[in-house]
């Protein structure tokens, strides 16, 4: 039997940037990794769902983290180039990315699939997870031993009937 105990401090001094921050898996990511000593970069379409997981770090006297709203469906290289100029300056380094933002789109069989919608996931759950990366690259490359990791659901292992795209799946 294995019994690890992760250090309190396993994650102090890392600077870990969450897509999809404001709920979810997301949410509880960045709980998670603040509670370990990270400063989390909660990174969302929706202000008030970053604020309303921020003040959650600050309440419990975790390290205090930073808010970046930004629409992946919508963000364009100039915002990615914008960001992590920010994130630059601001930190110097960034220690982990987690890609957790995606969209659903619909569940239907192909030939009633809505091509705007197609658009959308794409943007969201790749486009925009490999602009993001490209971005970063360069600060992930500045911490001695940076993480990118994307999540998945288990239709990115295994596929279902009229469940479309959700994340492709890069490791095992």
């Amino acid at each position: 039997m294995f019994d690890y105990q992760a250090p309190a401090n396993l994650l102090a001094n890392k600077n870990i940037l969450i897509t999809g921050a404001g709920d979810g898996i997301g949410r509880a990511a960045a709980l998670c990794f603040a509670s370990y000593g990270a400063t989390v970069i909660l990174l969302g379409r929706t202000e008030e769902k970053l604020e309303y997981v921020y003040d959650e770090i600050e309440a419990a006297g975790y390290p205090q983290a930073a808010i970046v709203p930004l629409n992946l469906e919508s963000a364009t290289e100039t915002d990615y180039d914008s960001l992590a100029a920010m994130l630059e300056q601001e930190f110097g380094k960034l220690d982990g990315i987690l890609h957790n933002a995606s969209l659903l789109g619909m569940r239907t069989p192909l030939e009633g699939y809505d091509p705007s919608i197609w658009q959308r996931v794409m943007q969201v759950n790749v486009n925009a997870a490999f602009m993001l990366t490209q971005a970063l690259l360069s600060l992930t490359q500045a911490a001695e031993n940076a993480s990118i990791v994307f999540t998945s659901s288990s239709v990115g292992r295994k596929g279902k009937a009229y469940w479309g795209l959700q994340r492709i799946q890069v490791c095992h």
